[in-house]
C-alpha cells in the first residue's frame, strides 16, 4: 500500500497517510479539522520481489559468438560475421 502526502488549507499541516491505492481521499485535517488537498508525489514505490530483475538473474550465452573463419573465395560471401569486411 501506498503513503500519500496530505495538506490541510486551513492551517498548511502536512502529513502522511499509508492506505490503499482504492481508498478515498482523506478530507479532514488532524490537527485543525480544516479541508485537505492531497497532493501530487510519488505516491508509492515499485517493489520488486522475485527473480529476474536483476542483470545477474538473465540466462547468458553460453556460446561466444566468433567470426566466420572462412576467407571470402571460400565460399563465403560476405556474411555478416565474416572478419576481413
Amino acid at each position: 500500500m501506498p503513503t500519500y502526502e496530505y495538506e490541510c488549507d486551513k492551517c498548511k499541516h502536512k502529513f502522511e497517510a499509508f492506505q490503499s491505492m482504492s481508498a478515498k481521499y482523506l478530507k479532514k485535517c488532524p490537527e485543525c479539522g480544516g479541508k485537505v488537498q492531497r497532493l501530487i508525489g510519488s505516491g508509492g514505490g515499485i517493489i520488486f520481489k522475485g527473480s529476474g530483475f536483476y542483470q545477474n538473474d538473465y540466462k547468458k550465452s553460453s556460446k561466444p559468438v566468433k567470426p566466420c573463419d572462412k576467407p571470402k573465395s571460400d565460399g563465403c560471401k560476405g556474411c555478416s560475421m565474416h572478419k576481413d569486411k
